[in-house]
């Protein structure tokens, strides 16, 4: 399934750098910073909400304020890639609170989980009993994130 990009023009490409960096912004704020009146803002936000673009607001956590000073990477490869098991994999690993991110990747590995845990001990035990018992997995490894250089959802917005 292929999702088609919209055209955006420079004005939705501006709101959308200031949602990106501030999505508490009001829409006077947003209005202001890239110089349209507030009514006509307003519009552009629930187009651009409406179409997919903006597909939802959060607050960021720090993961080590909130306990978690483990950031893993689980590479895996799975027995089998028919239709069943990978949707079986998928299924479970969307359930699992700790996986952050979960990619299906080509390469050497089929899939790579990014996972977050209180400390070493509780990861090991994670991989050992949830991971190792999802659907279909075969090989694991791990590595772990020594130094966060970068982090951001942020997507580029010159064009």
């Amino acid at each position: 399934m292929s999702i088609l990009p919209i055209t955006l023009d420079h004005i939705d490409r501006a709101l959308l750098d200031v949602l990106q960096h501030d999505g508490r912004a009001t829409v006077g704020q947003l209005a202001e910073r890239v110089s349209l009146s507030p009514s006509p803002c307003w519009r552009r936000v629930r187009q651009l909400e409406d179409s997919g673009v903006i597909s939802g607001y959060h607050a960021h956590l720090d993961r080590r304020r909130m306990g978690y000073g483990v950031l893993g990477f689980v590479q895996l490869n799975l027995h089998e890639h028919t239709t069943d098991i990978c949707a079986a994999f998928e299924r479970e690993v969307q359930a699992l609170p700790q996986v952050l991110a979960c990619h299906n990747l080509s390469g050497r590995h089929d899939y790579q989980l990014e996972v977050v845990a209180p400390d070493l001990e509780f990861f090991a035990e994670f991989v050992r009993s949830r991971i190792r018992s999802l659907p279909g997995v075969r090989e694991i490894s791990t590595s772990f994130s020594l130094k966060e250089i970068k982090r951001t959802v942020a997507l580029p917005m010159d064009g």
